[in-house]
């Protein structure tokens, strides 16, 4: 009898499994195709290469012991043939070569067989072998107070345990685990996942696999990606309802009054996702068609919410599709990246209700996670509500406003601009206002935010724009004195004095125009605080090393500062600790200074001089 075995029927050892139960005088063909696809899926790293290899070395062995013949037959696969596996190009090949030996086509393969067997061929089917234990190994670690277990390789396992707020990192087992059982345990978790109903496999990534197994998420990571085998298992351990929480009513009243756009804030722990999940539950029991977008999901919510991840590996394609099905509000968890707030805010302004979940350490920090991201005047029609989440209770609710109005701390009546106003829903007083100062974007605490602090966000970039515009017209030391919301005194070298003023006060008077500001001109003699040409402004810290340190790059039109990782963000930029100027980086991550002005200039300047330029948090 001759068999040519498919790439299942090896991985699963049913070839020698077949041949050592029957007498009769068996060939085995092996197709090249088979042999190519397990090299291939052993060189990724994946154990059904490898165990497809064992099997081969069996049937090596039976047929030394004279037990089998075994032959290896058929062509090599394309490349293009391995890159379509999925799609049935190495099977296509594989039953070519049954249908040249003349043999039956041994699978575990229900598709496969059944094609095979549309074509006329003879076909052997065995039930594919169920792999893992069906259950989750490691969950003898999990009591009810654990919502994390942490294992690697030649540790001791390890758990976070607690009460939400309060949960501790410690020691479970002083048993180190060893590389056998990591691999057992996360072999295990794998195949459990791919064969219950109660799992699936996430995210498979070579070094990487994410598994969601019934309210478990469990993230395995290998070699090379990490150095060791590593196993984190999360899981909630707390389900709430949104009477749990503090302005239970209000929240409610407010949810279901519209659609809205929500941002769930808070530090890794606090408890976000559970706040989220009640969230959810309350919008579904309002009827309201409620769906989620998760990677990975892991939001413990009713069968009634259909959970979506990123589509073809894309949070967009996903957001389109959902554009389609016509939810009344997503679960958007979590939005960290660019690109998440960006699909956020077009389902929102597409009408769909948004709840995203954020990691932020104050409440104020969500929304301005948005500037740079979003059109400052697009904020509030994005976000109108942020819940700040700290120890598993709602801690603050912002609602989110729009007014034209004279900023608090100004006020010249020709300031009037587009103002966003956060107000805190308790007390129903202003928190903070943020809005745009001479072309920078400011946000500036008001009231009991503001208490505690030596200098008010207005003033302190008040202070720093007329510095700027001042050492871009004098040729010496500069500093700054605000005497009041509307006034200021600048001091400079006697040189600069009249400079600085111009004929008939021209030049102060197109600052003072430009910055709503009466400025008076002095010398550094007049200084009370006698800081001299050699101190600094307030504004600059030359002893301050916290700064990022960056290499600007002069285009023909910009001069640009790369700063990828602080979208949105207001900064100070700094030549050797002096202070050029503040800017709030881009949404595409950068800072661009227009070649030719006053700040292009003193930052070409500083470049030339090989001055180290530093970029601070404003």
């Amino acid at each position: 009898m001759k068999l040519v075995p498919d790439t299942s029927a090896v991985i699963d050892g049913r070839v020698s499994e077949r041949v050592e139960s029957d007498d009769e005088e068996t060939t085995v063909c092996v197709p090249e195709a088979v042999v190519g696809e397990l090299e291939s899926q052993a060189n990724q790293g994946h154990d059904t290469g490898w165990e497809g290899l064992s099997e081969l070395q069996r049937l090596s062995e039976l047929a030394d012991d004279g037990a089998i013949t075994l032959e290896y037959v058929g062509r090599h696969t394309k490349p293009s043939e391995a890159t379509g596996a999925h799609e049935g190009d190495i099977d296509a090949v594989i039953r070519d070569v049954a249908e040249e030996q003349g043999a039956t086509l041994l699978t575990s393969d229900q598709v496969q067989a059944e094609v095979a067997r549309a074509k006329g061929l003879s076909v052997e089917f065995v039930e594919a072998r169920v792999r893992g234990s069906g259950d989750l190994v490691i969950e003898e670690f999990f009591d009810d107070q654990t919502m994390s277990v942490h294992l690697k390789t030649d540790t001791k396992p390890k758990a976070k345990r607690g009460a939400i707020g309060e949960m501790h990192y410690q020691t479970i087992s002083e048993e180190v685990s060893d590389e056998a059982t990591m691999k057992s345990w996360a072999d295990d978790i794998e195949n459990s996942a791919r064969a219950s109903p109660d799992g699936f496999i996430e995210l498979s990534e070579p070094g990487m696999t994410i598994v969601q197994f019934r309210d478990y998420r469990i993230a395995i990571a290998r070699p090379p990606f990490a150095d060791g085998i590593e196993i984190t298992a999360v899981r909630p351990i707390v389900k709430t309802d949104l009477d749990d929480y503090e302005f239970a009513d209000e929240l409610r009243d407010r949810l279901a009054e519209r659609q809205r756009g929500v941002l769930i804030s808070g530090s890794p722990g606090a408890g976000k996702s559970t706040f989220a999940q009640a969230v959810a539950e309350f919008l579904n029991d309002s009827d309201y068609a409620v769906k989620t977008m998760e990677k990975p999901r892991d939001l413990q919510v009713g069968p009634e919410i259909t959970q979506y991840t990123a589509l073809d590996g894309q949070m967009e394609k996903t957001a389109d599709s959902l554009l389609l099905v016509r939810p009344d509000y997503t679960i958007y968890d979590e939005v960290r990246k660019t690109n998440d707030f960006s699909v956020f805010a077009d389902m929102r302004l597409a009408g769909v209700g948004m709840v995203g979940v954020v990691h932020a350490t104050r409440a104020i920090d969500a929304l301005q996670r948005l500037v740079g991201r979003v059109e400052l005047g697009m904020i509030p029609q994005v976000v109108d509500t942020v819940v700040y989440i700290e120890d598993g209770r709602v801690d603050t609710v912002y609602d989110v406003q729009t007014q034209v109005k004279v900023p608090e701390g100004l006020t010249a009546e020709d300031l009037a601009r587009p103002v966003i106003q956060v107000v805190d829903f308790e007390t129903n007083t202003p928190a903070y206002e943020i809005y745009t100062f001479n072309r920078q974007v400011v946000t500036v605490p008001l009231g009991e935010e503001a208490e505690g602090r030596d200098e008010t966000g207005v003033s302190r970039l008040a202070r720093q724009e007329i510095e700027r515009e001042i050492r871009s017209i004098a040729r010496g030391h500069v500093d700054v004195e605000l005497q009041g919301q509307n006034n200021a005194v600048v001091y400079v070298d006697d040189d600069d004095i009249s400079y600085v003023i111009g004929k008939g006060g021209g030049r102060i008077s197109d600052v003072e125009d430009r910055l709503g500001l009466d400025i008076d001109v002095r010398t550094h003699d007049e200084n009370p605080a006698n800081t001299g040409s050699s101190g600094g402004s307030a504004a600059a810290t030359p002893d301050d090393d916290s700064g990022e340190i960056v290499t600007p790059e002069v285009t023909s039109r910009h001069v640009v500062v790369r700063m990828d990782e602080h979208v949105g963000e207001t900064v100070e930029v700094r030549a050797d600790g002096d202070y050029l100027f503040t800017a709030t980086v881009g949404r595409g991550g950068d800072i661009q200074v227009s070649r030719g002005s006053a700040i292009a200039d003193e930052l070409e300047q500083a470049i030339d001089r090989k001055q180290k330029i530093t970029v601070h948090p404003a």
